[in-house]
Parts: structure tokens; C-alpha cells; sequence
């Protein structure tokens, strides 16, 4: 057992902690970074239940009981700081391993209830990550940047309208543009995920991003997650780059990649299975 994976309190959990679960995966080949440290700077531990390993670490239950923790996920700083926390552990298993990710705050009372949760999804598990062995996630979001500021300053920037007609005749003509500058950005979209999809074992198309919520700019055309080998992730960052000067002439367009992540998007009927549970 490497140093990550030993107990903060030197001989085992405190009988009122629960386990917080961060991922399910196979046995690891390789050890976790020594430093790393999870929800409550608590390093994560390996328990092991026959082929499957889930990736716990003791929580205190005046927070993660089921009243405390409801309380908590109304808490913005407490839940960014878990969530960064959880994040820490994916990413750091993500480089030895290809986990399966669970939900954000999935507690069990004790040990016990961890392994009969790995027991009674263990059919599931194995083939979720069967599906995602020596693969990782993409992310691919495409945006047709300051559409809206782009119209605003073209309006303000021309003269005057000289009557009622003219008015209107520029308005229409304002809404063409745009339309074809938005078909032509969906054009894009579509042609790129098409060959994407092409260079990857498979791909989910999620829902465009609200740019008020997300705080990012510009409006998102294509939000798409592809789930890659990791022999060919490398020729898929390349194609992803190319494509990123094809862009600049129809929009104009920004492409964004992200990744590589635990395969978030392909652990499918897993998903629903997890719930939280003190």
C-alpha cells in the first residue's frame, strides 16, 4: 500500500466516519501520487472487493449524513471546494487507470455498504469498464464568437436610417447575416463531429452550454465528448488543433479542447445506479 492510500488516522477510520466514494475501477497497476489527498485533505484508500476496487476515504458524519450534507449542497464555497477535492482524486486515478467515475458526495455508512454497493452493480461495473479500458474522454465545444456584439456594433457603427424603408431594409439584412453566419457555423459543427466521431471509439453529443450560466463567450454551436484510446489520443488532439484554423472562416468560430477526463460520458445505465446514500 503506497502512501496515498493510508488512513489519516493511522489505524483505520473513526467509528462515526463514513465513505465517501470517488470512483469504482480494476485493481491498480501502478501506485497513486503520495501526496494526493481528497474530500477533507484525506488521502483516498483502495478497498478491495474480489476484481474491483473502490477509491474511498473517511468523511465526518456531522457533514456528510444525509441532513448535513442536504444543508452543504446549498453552500457554494463548500460545494466548489468538495468538488474540486473529488476532481483531484478522478484526475490523479485517471493517470494509472481508466476509472469509473461516481456522482459528487456518494457516501456509504462504512466499509460493509461500500462493498455490497460493488457487489450489486458488479455485472454493471465490469462492463462499463470493460467499454472504457485504455480509453479517455474528450471534450470538443464549438462557439460562434460575439455574434451578439458583432450585430450590436455593426448597427451602431452605421449611419442613420433615412426613412421607415431603409430601416427595415437594413434590419432584414442584418437577419440574413446572421442566419447565414449561424448555418454556416452549425455546418462546421456537424462536419467536424462527424470526423471526429470517425477518430474515436465513441461520442456523445450533449446539450448546448447557456453563455450566461457557463461564463464563457460566445454562443457554444457543438458540445461533444469523445471517447478515445489512449495509443491514438495523440493524432486526436492534432486533428482537433487543425481544424481550429478551418474555423476562422466561417463565423468567425472558436474551437475548444479539453481533456483528457475519466470517461464521464460513457459509463451510461451506471450513472443512475449510484445514488447518495448515508
Amino acid at each position: 500500500m503506497n502512501a496515498a492510500n493510508a488512513d489519516q488516522h493511522g489505524g483505520g477510520p473513526h467509528h462515526d466516519d463514513l465513505r465517501y466514494v470517488y470512483a469504482v475501477c480494476r485493481p491498480l497497476a501502478a501506485p497513486l501520487a503520495a501526496d494526493l489527498t481528497g474530500v477533507g485533505g484525506v488521502p483516498p484508500r483502495q478497498l478491495v472487493h474480489g476484481d474491483l476496487v473502490a477509491l474511498v476515504g473517511p468523511v465526518p458524519e456531522r457533514d456528510f449524513a444525509e441532513q448535513p450534507l442536504r444543508a452543504h449542497l446549498e453552500d457554494l464555497d463548500w460545494l466548489s471546494e468538495t468538488a474540486r477535492a473529488h476532481q483531484r482524486v478522478i484526475d490523479a486515478l485517471t493517470t494509472v487507470t481508466c476509472p469509473l467515475p461516481l456522482r459528487l458526495a456518494t457516501v456509504f455508512r462504512d466499509d460493509s455498504g461500500v462493498r455490497a454497493m460493488l457487489e450489486d452493480g458488479s455485472e454493471r461495473f465490469r462492463r462499463v469498464l470493460e467499454r472504457i479500458d485504455g480509453r479517455v474522454e474528450w471534450g470538443v465545444k464549438v462557439y460562434m464568437e460575439n455574434a451578439e456584439e458583432a450585430k450590436d456594433t455593426a448597427s451602431e457603427a452605421s449611419d442613420a436610417p433615412r426613412s421607415g424603408r431603409d430601416y427595415l431594409r437594413r434590419r432584414r439584412s442584418q437577419r440574413t447575416a446572421q442566419e447565414e453566419n449561424w448555418q454556416r457555423a452549425e455546418g462546421f459543427a456537424r462536419e467536424l463531429h462527424e470526423r471526429l466521431s470517425g477518430h474515436a471509439d465513441d461520442s456523445r453529443l450533449h446539450a448546448p452550454q447557456n453563455s450566461e450560466l457557463s461564463r464563457t463567450p460566445g454562443r457554444n454551436v457543438l458540445n461533444a465528448a469523445y471517447l478515445v484510446s489512449r495509443a491514438h489520443s495523440e493524432e486526436f488532439v492534432e486533428l482537433v488543433d487543425r481544424t481550429k484554423d478551418e474555423g476562422a472562416g466561417a463565423g468567425p468560430l472558436r474551437v475548444e479542447l479539453t481533456g483528457p477526463w475519466a470517461a464521464y460520458s460513457f459509463t451510461g445505465d451506471a450513472d443512475d445506479e449510484e445514488g447518495t446514500t448515508a
